[in-house]
């Protein structure tokens, strides 16, 4: 036999060995595990696997990959197969008010009481207001504006007396401001103005505090108009201010409730839909009360309905659909400014975005900023994602989601869930399939698939989070909105819509400089002079648009 003959035989022996002493060791190691697996997690497994294997690269490896997947298996997480089907970016999605009950009893069909004996509110689960507690203090450090103000005035307490229902987004950001009104004097009792965008640990937080809470998240449409008359209608206790943000509290007062209507001493508005409303009341003569239109405030549009939205639309549409934005068809419905915030952010991430538009001033900007101006019906067939942002109704209809092709994403960024005309899809041949949280396949007869978000609901509050610092902004100017309605003399303001004053605007955003350590350049006397201006403002006209 040659040298090279009797090298190589020797060389299989010694591999044959080494896999019989592998294999050895991985029965002791085996063993080992069954014995003390309740001792170990799986760091400490998978370093005991490099420590019984020997170093022989090949043979280590693959006795490695082998042993790891029985102990994965044979180790299942507490929440068994069904979490480990779960793709990572739903994980991602989730809080802790989305999963943390198995619990598929109402709210409405509990007995709940908070540690100071009140049972005067709803929620998912009061035991979570710990967890909420956390998720406030956390937005708390984001909202020093809303602080700051909240420091400046208490001793004060501009809104002593002051009875605030309240219906709008439950967040924890919302929940700064609903304790800020609290500590100006003011009582609250609140709801939420979207049935998915509660988050139930904050809920839990502000019941725990003592503020009436009536929402959580998937309510449905009974629970909704509900939660808004279990706080106005109570016991011992009547509004005489209104927060609103879509106009559905102050439409359920005036229908419901005339001669408590009456008595309001004030409505803040901060949702287009909204105000549109109050628009429609004030031209037919039945807006008895004064109001505030807080949406078109220099400070909401420009900062919440436009910053707001050119981040939170991102988040919302990634972490529903995992979706990558390159060479995507995107029509935008509406070019006002959540609809400029939108186009701006999946053309920087190099969608292939168009634009619809009713109005000529806005389609003009569109096309000065590089964006194809189309009719929806001309490029129906094409388009991978529809975007409402327009505050309309069926602004999608039926006879557009039939003709669009397998795989499209639908979803709305604007308030009402009427801008996609979702009840026409509810009909027999459509199938529904619910395959993430707020995320249904409706399934035509030949098989095409649409991907609906949160049936029509406003996505990003329904699907994912809303920058803080933002959200400080709009805060801000409600709250000052509601301390100049309260405090008004009367006669300052009569029964009809106002704009947010321009002195407030400038100084709402003058508290959030600071956060940026910016520093503003101050007039000269004689400048002051030539522009015919206040030193301290207001710097601008109301007529001036930014």
């Amino acid at each position: 036999m040659s040298e090279p003959a009797v090298e190589a035989k020797v060389e299989v022996k010694q591999a044959s060995k080494e896999v019989k002493e592998s294999e050895n060791a991985a029965e002791k190691y085996s063993a080992m595990t069954v014995s003390k697996n309740s001792e170990m997690n799986m760091g400490e497994l998978a370093s005991s696997v490099f420590s019984a294997v020997p170093t022989h690269k090949p043979v280590k490896k693959q006795i490695q990959f082998v042993e790891e997947k029985q102990e994965f298996s044979r180790f299942p997480t507490k929440t068994g197969r069904r979490s480990l089907s779960r793709s990572i970016s739903q994980s991602s999605t989730d809080s802790y008010s989305s999963d943390s009950s198995d619990d598929e009893t109402s709210p409405r069909d509990k007995t709940q009481i908070n540690s100071k004996g009140s049972s005067d509110f709803c929620v998912k689960n009061i035991k979570q207001n710990e967890f909420g507690r956390r998720e406030i203090e956390i937005a708390e450090q984001d909202m020093s504006a809303l602080i700051s103000l909240r420091k400046r005035a208490q001793s004060e307490k501009p809104l002593a007396g002051a009875k605030i229902v309240g219906c709008t987004h439950i967040t924890a950001q919302t929940a700064v401001l609903i304790e800020t009104l609290v500590a100006l004097g003011a009582q609250c009792r609140w709801t939420a103005c979207n049935i998915y965008s509660t988050q139930n640990e904050v809920a839990a937080a502000l019941s725990e505090t003592g503020v009436a809470v009536f929402a959580w998240k998937g309510e449905s449409e009974d629970d909704f108009w509900w939660c808004i008359d279990r706080c106005v209608n109570t016991e011992g206790w009547q509004p005489n201010m209104i927060l609103d943000d879509g106009g559905d509290l102050t439409h359920w007062v005036y229908k419901k409730y005339p001669n408590v209507f009456k008595k309001i001493r004030g409505i803040v508005e901060e949702s287009v839909t909204g105000v549109h409303r109050l628009y429609q009341l004030s031209k037919a003569g039945k807006l008895c009360v004064p109001a505030m239109n807080v949406n078109d405030s220099v400070t909401k549009q420009k900062f919440d309905n436009l910053y707001c939205c050119r981040e939170s639309i991102l988040d919302g549409l990634k972490r529903t659909t995992d979706v990558m934005f390159g060479g995507k068809q995107v029509v935008i419905c509406g070019y006002g400014e959540v609809g400029k915030g939108c186009c701006a952010a999946l053309k920087a991430l190099g969608a292939i975005v168009y634009v619809t538009e009713i109005d000529p001033i806005c389609a003009l900007q569109a096309c000065m900023d590089g964006f194809r101006v189309v009719k929806l019906n001309e490029v129906i067939r094409q388009v991978d994602i529809i975007i409402t942002c327009t505050g309309n109704k069926n602004v999608v209809t039926r006879d557009q989601l039939d003709r669009m092709k397998n795989g499209s994403i639908v979803c709305n960024m604007g308030h009402s869930n009427t801008e996609i005309d979702v009840a026409s899809l509810r009909t027999p041949e459509l199938t529904w399939e619910r395959v993430r949280s707020q995320v249904d396949h409706v399934i035509w007869p030949d098989g095409k698939r649409v991907i609906l978000l949160a049936e029509g609901r406003l996505l990003n509050l329904s699907c994912s989070t809303v920058p803080t610092f933002v959200l400080s902004i709009t805060a801000t100017t409600q709250a000052l909105a509601l301390i100049e309605l309260y405090n008004a003399p009367e006669g300052r303001y009569k029964q009809d819509v106002y704009l947010l004053p321009k002195k407030m605007d400038e100084y709402v955003a003058s508290l959030h400089l600071t956060t940026f350590d910016a520093h503003l350049t101050e007039l000269t006397d004689d400048q002051a002079k030539y522009l015919g201006l206040n030193k301290n403002g207001p710097f601008k006209p109301n007529y001036y648009r930014y």
